[in-house]
């Protein structure tokens, strides 16, 4: 049997992550950017686990490669409705990031080699940095507004680098936010945002917690989930 958690090497997926839940009723799998995540009930031998997964092999292997980052260089941007960045040559020995008519500009030396893993790491990084800048600016103006429009009174916001979730709320009603919001079109972010006040007044996902968040978005809030959980961002 396999323990809580355990990862082993695989061919096609790099690694295979797999988690035990007692509450898992089936076996889960999810291709991610580090590997393939397999959620299963307890007492399931990795062998089993693995045989479970053959069938569908060739579908994930092809999940995979599209879920796989592309290396950066210069054709790389981002052109999210509130998030602009673009890479460009730069005569400076340096990497410098500027802002410029509302895009940020990564400018990378001339001799830059973007097939080694020191530039790409050095590109990822600055990306990053200029995507918590602009959401640490941005992202909690926009929650003071909707707390303020809808009575939903909270405590501090954060910003975060968490993928695996958009946002939470604390019982103490602190919201974390991640900076990824940023690649996310206006309405879905919005729809993030609403979601964490509306866990203000309902911690939980009950009908209550449903039919609040429905009337904080018009009625939309279903088709807004299914589409956030629909959305790929570039980066």
């Amino acid at each position: 049997m396999i323990s809580k958690k355990q990862i082993i090497s695989d061919k096609d997926f790099g690694k295979i992550h797999f988690v035990v839940r007692r509450s898992a009723r089936n076996i889960t799998m999810r291709v991610k950017e580090d590997g393939l995540h397999v959620t299963t009930p307890p007492y399931r031998s990795i062998t089993a686990l693995l045989e479970a997964i053959a069938p569908f092999r060739e579908r994930l292997r092809n999940v995979c490669s599209e879920v796989k980052p592309k290396p950066f260089d210069l054709n790389f941007s981002i052109e999210a409705e509130c998030f602009r960045l673009k890479l460009e040559t730069s005569p400076l020995k340096n990497f410098t990031v500027s802002m410029r008519d509302e895009t940020v500009v990564i400018a990378c030396p001339a001799h830059a080699d973007f097939t080694t893993e020191r530039v790409q790491t050095l590109v990822k990084n600055a990306v990053m940095r200029a995507m918590r800048k602009k959401a640490e600016e941005y992202l909690p103006p926009l929650v003071q507004y909707w707390s303020s429009l809808f009575d939903l009174p909270y405590n501090k916001v954060t910003i975060s680098k968490a993928r695996s979730r958009w946002g939470s709320c604390s019982s103490k009603r602190d919201i974390s936010l991640s900076f990824y919001l940023m690649l996310l079109p206006a309405h879905l972010m919005d729809y993030v945002i609403l979601h964490e006040l509306a866990h203000t007044r309902e911690m939980n996902h009950g009908p209550k917690f449903w039919e609040l968040l429905n009337q904080l978005t018009d009625g939309k809030a279903l088709a807004l989930r299914k589409e956030l959980r629909m959305h790929r961002p570039v980066f």
